[in-house]
């Protein structure tokens, strides 16, 4: 045994509100407001930053255009989050190959900043507390004001951030929150989604509290108990010294009482913290595994005066781990090979902005497949994935962002880990991957040692790793704790085992096969490759000859293959009109290719048999079709029309195939182990399409923000799947839930993902301001009926305010066109294009509005006249109001539809908010219908 860690991982830190504390923690996901702004133009970024004194000058004073607590947001698209609006926007040829061909980031400027806005309610009774806005992430680039206040920027979208808004709070009254998020520069080489991609939190503690992120939990765990080491960061943002103690409770998964620690008493001064270290032992505990993932709960208690003040909530788990260099990986002091997968967080239909029940559908698909592991590359991971993988029980590899050893560099590690150091999922801090520039030479074997180094001051539990796709022996590879081999082209692990014995290892990356789901003939006009397990280039390995390296070596602790999903970009080895990677064990819908089979086969112990490919080979009659079969029985048998084709024996961790001259009918392949009959598993030729056929893999959703995963297809007249079919589907939708969002997982597909109504705006000019005897002002009254022109004759302290648009085409009948008007006087009469729209509106409606008629516009230029006693400056230095507000066009969406790809799509519907029932019917020509019923309880 070369290296040892032994210890405990405490997880999930959450928030409770009980009996008198004030803690909250509110899901603030709801009721944005979005539109675009611009990264250099101005006066399309809602001129913000263009005052004499900027948002960077004086607090609160410089805050204008859309980050001003008063500007008028009405007209844009109302969203809930996660959002990613970069997958709303089209496929271009001339956008970033690395980011999927969407139109965003460098060379498009019109979508490639997003502004957020959203009005929310304090109560006057949260004077005196803390109240924090926590993002979990935003991409990219974000800067955040309240109430017209600028409270920072985050250049990373995958940091995770908080601001403490209290001071700045209107309590007992609206305030408003504005983001701006700009993605014209790349962070990642890979899809990155733009926007309020991850949840947004609304927290509120007391003024003495503990911090968030600040409670941390590890142990020493023994044959009959474990010693639970707890520190506790404890602030003071209160006015006078507070006198307080510190008391811990540990509960079981039932609730009840497990231990409880002494008290623990403590000073701290205004603005002072403090860090308490206690431990408690805990006799004969469950420990956290991959079968078993029990999870304790932690209650941190803060008392003052008799008074419960603060209440922390935590849930963990106890397990021990250690690397050894020439055994591997051991969890509970077993032996546990790694089988894991990297993954980029990006899904079809909704990109980035991933629905919580959709990352636990997609670990699931990694579960079946018998994965036990995942690594977050090349960055922090959504705090709800690393939830869910401590709920069933999956291991991590948890990734920083960037390599780097100055103060910043540094600092953004120390979030990451102090984030995430309570999760019992998470087994190591990975500090880069293939930082080419430094990963072979002495200055990366400097900056790993200094980073591993802060790492393990912050969290001395678990060791560090680097992914180093080159120089293995030299670099990196001679400083870091455990070596991580990307791809064994790059190098021999035998050799660098050899020559670096006490250092244990993972392969971190390995694969990057190509595959295309449902393809077996290589097609490059329509770049598609085969999902046969071939070798992506020569000297790489197969995925087969890959798990075979790490399966058949003890050292090796495991192998991530490259990678568990298809994500948009990095489309190797092709480019446009690609825009998906082939990488993916499934593809970007989470569709299963083929090699999750073999995998399937070696990874897990149950039964397996896969047959490929289909036997739907019309016009190929004689041809040979390569048969391979995946499966961990002993023997396998292939029959043609109940023909044998013989009996082969599997190797370990192998495949079997057959040269078959295709015959339409059935095929089919039956395992045996001992002799006994284990499986079987045929494919069929099928007739033409006839029925399409909906299945979701859950029908009974909850109110909130729940998700149904459908699966679309079609049977031909015998009930049978068609693996062929590429029809065109068409979805309706009715109840309380939506669509967000469809895909099929061709690689080559520019369809729609998602299907919105259209935003845009028309900003109404500055007025000009005419008296109303004015000739100048003729033409506009000679336009109005003559009962209006007596009118207006008979006003003579008023004057007119005249302004006009232009509209390239006629709305059409798709089109709502509504004027959020903005006051310019106190009572106003307002006309179009000479129609009275109001006789008499008053300032007082801070909400003024009116959905147009489209019969009033008119191609071409349209004319604004409003009647009224303008707004006087109050002090020399004010502006009044001369803008009368912006006209938001609508223009309504085409119903959702998507084509098969290879006899699969999919559709993802969310709940909306209210019990009922849902109903998805699909629909194309030829075909008989589907639908689908969704329930929706409380």
């Amino acid at each position: 045994m070369k290296k040892t860690w032994l210890f405990l991982v405490i997880c999930l830190t959450s928030y409770v509100a009980l009996g008198q504390t004030v803690r909250e923690r509110i899901n603030f996901d709801d009721d944005w407001y979005f539109a675009y702004g611009h990264p250099f133009d101005k006066t399309k970024d809602y001129h913000t930053g263009t005052s004499y004194f900027t948002y960077l000058a004086k607090a609160r004073y410089g805050a204008d255009g859309a980050a001003a607590a008063d500007f008028d947001h009405r007209a844009w698209r109302p969203v809930n989050l996660p959002h990613d609006w970069a997958v709303e926007v089209p496929f271009d040829a001339k956008a970033s190959h690395s980011h999927g061909y969407k139109a965003v980031g460098p060379g498009f400027p019109e979508t490639s900043v997003g502004w957020y806005r959203k009005i929310f309610f304090i109560d006057s009774t949260q004077l005196g507390h803390q109240i924090f806005l926590d993002f979990d992430g935003v991409s990219r680039d974000s800067k955040v004001w309240v109430n017209g206040h600028y409270l920072g920027n985050e250049p990373s979208g995958y940091q995770s951030f908080s601001y403490n808004i209290s001071d700045i709070i209107n309590y007992g009254a609206d305030n408003v929150v504005a983001v701006r998020a700009d993605v014209s520069m790349e962070e990642g080489w890979y899809y990155e989604g733009a926007g309020i991609y991850r949840h947004v939190w609304l927290r509120t503690t007391p003024a003495l509290h503990i911090p968030k992120d600040g409670l941390f939990v590890h142990s020493e765990v023994t044959d009959s108990h474990a010693q639970v080491f707890i520190e506790t960061e404890v602030d003071n943002k209160g006015d006078a010294e507070q006198h307080f103690s510190v008391r811990h409770r540990v509960l079981d998964a039932a609730g009840n009482m497990v231990v409880q620690s002494a008290d623990e008493t403590a000073a701290l001064l205004p603005m002072d913290n403090a860090l308490l270290k206690t431990r408690v032992q805990v006799e004969a505990p469950q420990l956290w595994g991959l079968d078993t993932p029990y999870m304790y709960q932690l209650v941190t208690e803060i008392w003052a005066d008799g008074q419960l003040i603060d209440q922390y909530q935590t849930s963990f788990g106890i397990r021990t781990i250690y690397f050894d260099a020439d055994k591997g990986f051991f969890l509970n002091g077993k032996h546990a090979k790694l089988k894991g997968t990297n993954n980029h967080q990006d899904h079809a239909g909704v990109g980035c902005a991933m629905p919580d029940e959709l990352i636990r559908w997609r670990l699931q698909q990694l579960k079946n497949m018998g994965s036990n592991a995942i690594r977050s590359s090349h960055n922090p991971p959504t705090p709800e994935l690393l939830d869910l993988c401590d709920e069933m029980g999956i291991l991590v590899i948890n990734e920083n962002r960037l390599m780097g050893t100055t103060n910043k560099a540094l600092y953004e590690l120390e979030r990451l880990i102090k984030r995430d150091r309570n999760h019992p999922s998470v087994i190591v801090w990975s500090i880069g991957n293939e930082e080419w520039g430094i990963e072979w030479n002495e200055i990366g074997a400097r900056m790993t040692q200094t980073m591993q180094n802060f790492a393990r001051r912050v969290d001395p539990t678990r060791p560090v790793n680097v992914a180093i796709s080159g120089g293995w022996g030299q670099g990196s590879s001679t400083t870091v704790e455990i070596m991580g081999y990307n791809y064994l082209v790059h190098g021999d692990t035998d050799e660098h085992h050899k020559n670096f014995p006490h250092q244990p290892s993972i392969g971190t990356e390995e694969g990057s096969t190509f595959a295309t789901r449902g393809v077996y003939f290589e097609d490059n006009e329509r770049q598609y490759k085969v999902a046969y397990d071939v070798k992506p280039r020569p000297g790489w390995f197969t995925i087969q000859e890959g798990w075979k390296h790490y399966a058949e070596r003890d050292y090796l602790s495991g192998m991530f293959i490259w990678t568990g999903f298809d994500y948009r970009g990095e489309s190797t080895p092709y480019t446009w009109p690609s825009v998906t990677s082939y990488f993916g064990m499934m593809d970007v819908c989470g569709f299963p290719k083929d090699n999750v089979f073999y995998l399937k086969s070696w990874w897990q112990d149950e039964p397996v048999l896969h047959l490929l490919p289909h036997w739907n080979w019309q016009g190929k009659e004689g041809d040979t079709i390569d048969v391979w079969v995946y499966s961990n029985c002993q023997e396998l048998e292939l029959l043609l029309n109940e023909q044998s084709l013989g009996t082969k024996t599997m190797p370990l961790n192998g495949h079997l195939s057959w040269k078959v001259p295709y015959a339409p009918g059935t095929i089919k392949a039956i395992g045996y182990n001992n002799g006994e009959h284990v499986l079987t598993k045929a494919h069929t030729s099928t007739g033409a399409p006839q029925q399409i056929n909906l299945k979701a893999h859950q029908t009974v959703l909850k109110e909130q923000n729940d998700l149904a995963v459908i699966t679309v297809e079609v049977h031909d007249e015998k009930g049978l799947h068609v693996p062929t079919a590429n029809n065109l589907i068409e979805f309706e939708i009715d109840g309380p839930g939506k669509i967000i969002g469809l895909g099929n997982g061709n690689p080559t597909s520019h369809e729609k993902e998602v299907f919105i109504d259209n935003y845009q705006q028309i900003e109404l000019p500055e007025t000009s301001l005419y008296s109303l005897t004015d000739a100048k002002l003729a033409r506009q009254l000679t336009v109005l009926d003559k009962k209006e022109q007596k009118y207006i004759k008979q006003l003579e302290a008023e004057k007119a305010l005249v302004t006009e648009f232009v509209l390239a085409e006629m709305p059409n009948e798709n089109q709502i066109y509504t004027w959020y008007y903005i006051h310019v006087g106190q009572k106003q009469r307002v006309y179009l294009n000479g129609h009275l729209l109001s006789a008499q509106l008053s300032a007082n409606d801070k909400h003024a509005s009116f959905v147009i008629d489209n019969s009033l516009l008119k191609k071409g230029t349209n004319h604004v006249l409003l009647i009224t006693q303008p707004f006087e400056p109050q002090n020399e230095w004010d502006k009044p109001n001369r803008k009368a507000g912006v006209i938001q066009v609508i223009t309504e969406s085409e119903l959702p539809n998507r084509q098969l790809f290879n006899g699969l799509a999919q559709v993802l519907v969310q709940s909306t908010g209210e019990p009922g029932q849902i109903t998805l019917k699909a629909k194309s020509e030829g075909l008989q219908e589907g639908a689908i019923c969704l329930d929706v309880v409380p």
